[in-house]
């Protein structure tokens, strides 16, 4: 699965965790992506969709 939204396409974000004595590693935050059934112009496919776009009402959701 990706890790990429197909409606915003928000993906996965890199930085540093920092400890408490400072020290600085790479790490990454994966965004919220969810395999769902969409309504695409009449016909019924799985795609990848960030959490985002279903609470905000992005994509029709097939039943």
């Amino acid at each position: 699965m990706s890790r990429k939204c197909e409606i915003c396409g928000k993906g996965q974000a890199s930085g540093n965790k920092v400890s408490h004595s400072m020290r600085h590693t790479r790490r990454k935050w994966n965004a919220n992506i969810q395999t769902v059934r969409i309504n695409d112009n009449g016909t019924v496919r799985r795609a990848n969709v960030c959490t985002r776009c279903i609470k905000s009402n992005k994509v029709n959701r097939a039943v």
